[in-house]
């Protein structure tokens, strides 16, 4: 059997391959009878998942998702940068771009003036139908709040969580990354300019957007959430730097409205339960729903540098002991496994999706927490030593630590742990499904989550980061 580090280089490259066939994939075509729609994805669409489910058990992921195709299109960015796949994959982001402004052009009203719709669609599933009122609503802005669009560019008239405010915020901190990889590279002025038009776009969506009430990451509540307001407060941090740097106008109310987000987010901290809240401590406390693994996910997606709400930040790292406790507890697929793996991770206590079981991507975002925290600490940054991150610190070790080379040491090791955890639940295949069962570890839910694959490419493209600074 393969080592540890040769299994994350492999699955690494085949996460690549198989989530890049999600994107573009105009060869496949997704039958919805129910609801006589055909759809055949456009070049640049990203789907959640390339399975045709109907809900026979796969739930049908087949769309477009604005938060999963950003966090798709970046993890391409370094899929590239780190290897795992060939360079000619730039094609598809610059499809992604051509796709994601076409999107603008999306008008319920013009889409009810062509006729009655309900009409064609089976007389069970039309509960399912977004109201006319609805519809209508969908233009300009709206439609970078309305969580999906179907792969082939059109709307979708079904009913969902709406809306939904980060997808725009993920896609501008996607796009400045790849803004900034690709000028180092080669110089392109019709990207150049395509890209402007919508970081532009999204920007000004999320400087409207940053106070008002959205659906959380999960779909589920609406509220102000930890996840949504870090990544719109970072998105406008850096597209402030963006204007800046490209001799636009500048508009110091980006950088206003961030740090006022930011400042509202150091709120989110709850001193009695020692974790940061998903949602505003102002809102209704459901205890089961305040330790979510949207925290962490919000952090690892926003890259922030520093120790305000990033990984050294010490209430961030209290947040994660408590997840990693709470999930080795719930889960009987953490009680007496072996002392080398980790804490298979959920997205909250109380799940009762799908089973609730582990995620592939919480569990990788913990394994990527540590990459980072190793790389930070391999770069000669410290671990604060705080009330809130004491037992973070037991945790991991670092009470007997003699140096920062010590520390980085300790965080690689606990991420490989965790590594060996997501080894432990995947099949020879390689396949990466949304779940696998708190139980019996068996992929549950969608098949050939994008995301999944994503969340792999940049936990092992940390890693490989993390290991030079702590070798050298």
């Amino acid at each position: 059997m393969a080592g540890l580090e040769e299994w994350i280089a492999a699955q690494a490259r085949y996460a690549a391959t198989t989530m890049t066939r999600a994107i573009s994939a105009t060869a496949l075509v997704m039958e919805r009878s129910a609801f006589r729609q055909r759809v055949i994805p456009h070049p640049g669409s990203v789907l959640a998942s390339p399975v045709p489910g109907h809900y026979d058990p796969d739930p049908d992921y087949f769309f477009h998702w604005f938060r999963d195709s950003a966090i798709v299109i970046d993890a391409l960015r370094v899929a590239i940068a780190a290897g795992y796949i060939e360079r000619s994959a730039t094609d598809r982001f610059r499809e992604f771009v051509q796709f994601s402004l076409a999107l603008q052009s999306i008008d319920g009203r013009e889409f009810l003036r062509h006729g009655d719709f309900r009409a064609a669609v089976a007389p069970a599933f039309r509960q399912y139908l977004r109201s006319d009122e609805d519809l209508s609503a969908l233009n300009g802005d709206t439609v970078r709040a309305d969580t999906r669009v179907n792969a082939d560019g059109t709307l979708d008239f079904t009913r969902w969580s709406r809306p939904q405010t980060d997808g725009p915020a993920l896609r501008s901190i996607a796009l400045l990354r790849w803004r900034r990889q690709l000028m180092e590279e080669d110089s392109d002025a019709e990207l150049d300019a395509a890209l402007t038009e919508l970081l532009s776009a999204d920007l000004a969506f999320t400087l409207a957007y940053i106070r008002r009430p959205s659906g959380d990451v999960w779909e589920e509540r609406e509220g102000y959430h930890y996840y949504t307001q870090l990544l719109q407060a970072q998105a406008l941090q850096c597209g402030a730097q963006w204007r800046e740097s490209a001799q636009l106008n500048r508009d110091g109310s980006w950088n206003r409205a961030a740090e006022d987000t930011l400042a509202r987010l150091d709120g989110f901290w709850d001193p009695a339960a020692r974790h940061y809240r998903a949602r505003a401590l102002t809102e209704p406390c459901d205890p089961e729903r305040e330790l979510d693994v949207s925290v962490l996910l919000g952090v690892l997606h926003a890259g922030r540098a520093g120790i305000r709400h990033g990984v050294l930040d010490t209430k961030l790292q209290a947040t994660v002991s408590a997840l990693e406790e709470l999930f080795e507890t719930r889960y009987a697929i953490n009680r007496g496994r072996p002392a080398d793996r980790g804490p298979a991770l959920g997205r909250y206590g109380g799940d009762r999706y799908y089973g609730g079981g582990a995620w592939y991507l919480a569990t990788l975002a913990a394994a990527e927490f540590y990459f980072r925290l190793a790389q930070a600490f391999g770069d000669g940054a410290t671990l604060a030593s705080t009330p809130e991150n004491s037992h973070f610190r037991r945790r991991l070790g670092a009470e007997g630590a003699r140096d920062t080379r010590e520390l980085a040491r300790l965080a690689l090791a606990r991420g490989d742990a965790i590594m060996r955890t997501v080894r432990a639940f995947t099949p020879e295949s390689g396949e990466l499904s949304e779940q696998f069962d708190q139980t019996t570890g068996v992929q549950t839910s969608a098949r050939h989550l994008s995301w999944s694959y994503a969340a792999f490419i940049t936990a092992a493209a940390q890693r490989s980061k993390a290991r030079p600074a702590i070798e050298a």
